[in-house]
């Protein structure tokens, strides 16, 4: 059994696609979704529902403690979190199972971004990645591990607003290696059209100088939190050449 957890907040636009193309990846494969509706004011509760999702609601407003909630609750021996506007495939669930059973304690995967990105957003998002995934993290759109795994370390640790998924591959770590899969999962981008070079550069310094106690709280971290979405999905063009891959040169 594999279980997929896709935490959501306001993702009315984007959970649909996700969903389907979660199913698409495990259609030949017992699995189940769970979403984790963390206090959404739109239709993503009746989306997932809709989807015949197993659905569980709370009211955090953290991802740590969203993504916590569908890991305890889920049946898999296998468990993936997955964010509401990203798409996986096949490749990713069976690269993902082939790592676990030879013996990796965990991974993730690259990412391309959907739709088009500002200039400025190419070249920070392929200098970020260079060096986020040099360091062999996962990133938080794409998460896999075993069950045992997952009870193991205590999950995603709930001190964080940000950047949880970096302790959680640290403390996969210590378990066993982590694999990066080759194949990029697709995340839609749209944090890098909302907000101006300025916000996200600005918020970005503004977490680093502060250091790890700026993780400790919602205050100072609106890119994360304050819930700003696109109408329309970044995936409605089905464009491919559109993607920017976290590995392509700018």
């Amino acid at each position: 059994m594999l279980s997929f957890i896709v935490p959501a907040y306001n993702e009315e636009v984007e959970l649909p696609a996700t969903l389907s193309a979660i199913r698409e990846a495990a259609r030949n494969l017992e699995h189940e979704i769970i979403v984790v509706d963390d206090a959404s004011t739109d239709g993503t509760l009746q989306i997932a529902h809709a989807a015949h999702a197993n659905v569980i609601s709370i009211n955090r407003r953290q991802i740590a403690a969203a993504r916590n909630a569908g890991g305890n609750a889920a049946h898999g021996n296998i468990l993936f979190f997955v964010d509401a506007d990203t798409h996986i495939t096949l490749k990713h669930v069976s690269g993902a199972i082939a790592a676990l059973e030879a013996g990796y304690s965990g991974g993730g995967a690259r990412a391309v971004m959907g739709g088009r990105i500002p200039t400025w957003s190419r070249i920070f998002f392929h200098v970020f990645c260079t060096i986020y995934f040099g360091l062999n993290l996962g990133a938080g759109a794409f998460l896999f591990t075993t069950r045992k795994n997952f009870n193991a370390i205590g999950g995603f640790d709930e001190k964080f607003f940000i950047g949880e998924e970096i302790y959680f591959s640290i403390a996969l770590r210590t378990l066993g290696q982590f694999k990066i899969l080759p194949e990029p999962i697709v995340t839609s981008g749209r944090k890098l059209r909302i907000y101006s070079a300025r916000e996200i550069l600005g918020n970005s310094l503004s977490v680093i100088c502060r250091g790890p106690r700026a993780a400790h709280s919602r205050d100072g971290l609106h890119i994360w939190y304050d819930g700003r979405r696109e109408t329309r999905s970044a995936f409605a063009s089905g464009q491919p050449g559109s993607h920017q891959r976290c590995d392509q040169s700018t």
